[in-house]
């Protein structure tokens, strides 16, 4: 049993058998790629079918219509495509690009260790312990032969002698 084909599907139909080659003619020579230029005549008559009430009856019309559609298809692809950032395949180009530097942690890493000069001996053996080996209090506690109460009295006033210190330095305000 065959399915009846409406009106526009035969016009579709005519369309591309009659109009296909010269499409594919006219966007090849703005497009080199074969596959992209066939996605593009696609695109061109599938615009051509969401406004097939456009098309006249006189061949000449409809062929000047579709190359009007295929143009503009064709400056809407290279405007994208200018917007993509291209692909580098020259390794010399690549090894030239600029590398991060790694200043800033060289430089927080230096206020850092200033800061913890500034520290009491048994502050920034706290602080040493807990935030930078990970320590728990109670670990922290059995190290330093401290009162887990201690430790975390140590802890509360290293970090607010860090924050002072870090404000007089300029780097907290």
């Amino acid at each position: 049993m065959r399915r009846r084909v409406s009106p526009d599907e035969e016009l579709m139909t005519a369309l591309y058998t009659e109009h296909y080659a010269v499409l594919l003619s006219f966007v090849s020579r703005y497009v080199q790629d074969r596959h992209k230029a066939e996605d593009l005549v696609q695109e061109t008559l599938l615009r051509a079918w969401r406004h097939i009430d456009h098309l006249e009856p006189d061949p000449a019309r409809t062929r000047s219509y579709l190359l009007t559609i295929a143009r503009n298809v064709v400056t809407n692809a290279w405007r994208a495509e200018q917007r993509r950032p291209h692909l580098v395949a020259d390794d010399a180009a690549v090894e030239a690009a600029p590398v991060a530097d790694n200043v800033d942690q060289l430089v927080e890493g230096w206020l850092v260790a200033e800061a913890l000069e500034r520290l009491s001996a048994d502050h920034r053996a706290v602080v040493q312990a807990m935030y930078y080996e990970g320590r728990t209090v109670a670990d922290t506690a059995r190290n330093l032969a401290a009162p887990e109460g201690t430790v975390k009295s140590r802890a509360y006033y290293a970090v607010r002698a860090l924050r002072q210190a870090f404000e007089e330095m300029g780097v907290l305000r």
